[in-house]
């Protein structure tokens, strides 16, 4: 197994910037993401979970595909990788009243689980790979 890549200059949650529209430019970590791994992240239960809420036609072999959230096929043609990774830090930014949780904030919320406090959904990391994956469903 090989081992992570060093990740010396993480961005942290409160350090992440936003552009004028939500997006956010910069890499969280530096590091590219690894499509492969942010598919894991994608289908995962206890991580993204993002299949609870939008269906994709690329894992069709996959039980239970929610109807709340956009279909993301061709999401990659749709959106830029800054703006992808915009959505997922805290897509309350691009779209206010969405359900949709901020996968890498760790502070301002109502109500949290005391062992949850300070803590994100997803890892800088899994954030970067979320995006290259969601950047591969092209029409």
């Amino acid at each position: 197994m090989a081992a992570a890549p060093a990740l010396a200059d993480v961005v942290a949650p409160g350090d992440v910037v936003f552009g004028e529209y939500g997006e956010v430019e910069t890499s969280l970590t530096g590091v590219p993401g690894d499509s492969a791994a942010g598919r894991e992240a994608f289908i995962n239960r206890g991580l993204g979970n993002c299949l609870a809420c939008h269906e994709n036609s690329e894992m069709s072999d996959q039980p239970f595909h929610g109807e709340v959230g956009p279909m993301l096929d061709g999401v990659g043609d749709r959106w830029s990788e800054a703006d992808l990774r915009g959505i997922i830090v805290n897509s309350k930014n691009i779209f206010p009243d969405t359900i949709m949780p901020a996968f890498y904030e760790n502070a301002g919320f109502i109500n949290t689980r005391e062992d949850l406090i300070g803590e994100t959904i997803l890892t800088a990391q899994q954030v970067e790979d979320v995006v290259a994956y969601l950047m591969t469903l092209q029409d």
